[in-house]
């Protein structure tokens, strides 16, 4: 066995990880994972992985991805059983293994052993505590803001000029940080998204457009469609918002200044396999991709907890309510990011044919 690490190092790692060689089998087991799955590692040995386990995850995408970058990508939530016990929310991490173009390091991390190492646990608490907060200030500033608003409105109904241009400016401030206000709400909001037949062109012309007129306004992006692609089935307000944000993000990674790609495609073989053993085909396929300096090491597989930035200035919102409106509509989102290369993936099912 030609181990990533020196043998005691991969016997003592408390989390649980398996190697995959280049066809997806199970190459080797530690002791954590042995545990953890309640197998051993010679039942394990030379199978399939998608055999003796059932991950919420298509693996086999993820295998594919980590192979073709050479870099490391994350999974938060999901869920992973030998189909013998319930299912365990865990997150994921695969990650190239040394110079070997095939072996892959797949390491799962039961949230509550995250709890237990003092990650997840403080971050999570102190994010339960702060959205509650914000969500009862962001409910007590909205009134007297629309009351500003509607002031500064009255007001420059008798106004021209630069006195007319400053209430504007007024009414289009309050009525920007009544959106950000909006937007901490929704994390309590329970309320599902509308779905309906949403042409993803569409919204993500939506996206681009307001993008190039405000943050993205000194960044080249490119458009890379698959003009083939069926409708998805989801909300159009909540995934502009998806598609906003992502962009955003790029474009404050890269201080307004460089480029982003935007690109669609169908992928056939895409299936979420869920621990009950049903799947789902998850075909419809964005990327945003940047050209800014990456999302650091320490931070990624957290990227999508709120109030967790990889920005000085940064409140930690934006990819928590992405990762938030993707669950909600039975998709998937995935980070892999290396200087100079961030690459966020969005994958969406069709739309029924009845719908």
């Amino acid at each position: 066995m030609n181990l990533p690490a020196p043998g005691i190092i991969w016997n003592s790692l408390p989390t649980p990880a398996l190697l995959i060689d280049g066809e997806d089998r199970v190459d080797e087991v530690n002791p954590a994972a042995e545990a953890f799955l309640n197998l051993s590692a010679k039942s394990l040995r030379h199978q399939p992985i998608g055999e003796r386990l059932a991950i919420s995850a298509p693996l086999e995408e993820i295998f594919r991805r980590v192979r073709e970058n050479r870099s490391s990508l994350f999974v938060n939530d999901v869920e992973v059983t030998t189909g013998e016990k319930a299912p365990v929310q865990c997150n994921l991490q695969a990650a190239p293994v040394g110079e070997d173009p095939h072996r892959i390091l797949l390491l799962i991390e039961p949230r509550e052993l995250a709890d237990r190492l003092g990650r997840a646990s403080l971050v999570k608490s102190a994010a339960r505590s702060a959205i509650g907060m914000a969500e009862m200030l962001a409910h007590e500033i909205k009134n007297p803001l629309a009351g500003i608003a509607g002031a500064a409105q009255l007001l420059s109904m008798n106004l021209t000029g630069e006195d007319l241009e400053l209430t504007d400016l007024i009414v289009d401030e309050t009525r920007r940080v009544v959106k950000l206000l909006e937007q901490v709400e929704q994390f309590g909001n329970v309320r599902p998204p509308e779905k309906k037949p949403v042409n993803i062109h569409d919204v993500l012309d939506r996206a681009r457009k307001s993008a190039m007129v405000g943050f993205g306004a000194h960044m080249l992006i490119e458009e890379d469609y698959d003009p083939s692609l069926p409708a998805t089935l989801g909300d159009a307000d909540q995934l502009t918002q998806v598609f906003l944000n992502l962009l955003k993000n790029a474009a404050e990674a890269a201080d307004g200044a460089g480029k982003i790609k935007i690109r669609t495609f169908y992928e056939h073989s895409l299936r979420l396999r869920r621990p009950d053993g049903s799947g789902q085909s998850l075909p419809l396929q964005v990327e945003i991709i940047d050209d800014g300096p990456g999302i650091p090491g320490e931070i990624a597989n957290e990227i999508f907890e709120p109030f967790v930035s990889g920005r000085e200035n940064g409140t930690g919102l934006g990819l928590a309510l992405v990762s938030k409106i993707i669950s909600d509509h039975d998709g998937w989102i995935t980070l892999d990011s290396v200087p100079g290369r961030t690459r966020f993936r969005i994958s969406l099912p069709v739309a029924p044919k009845e719908s």
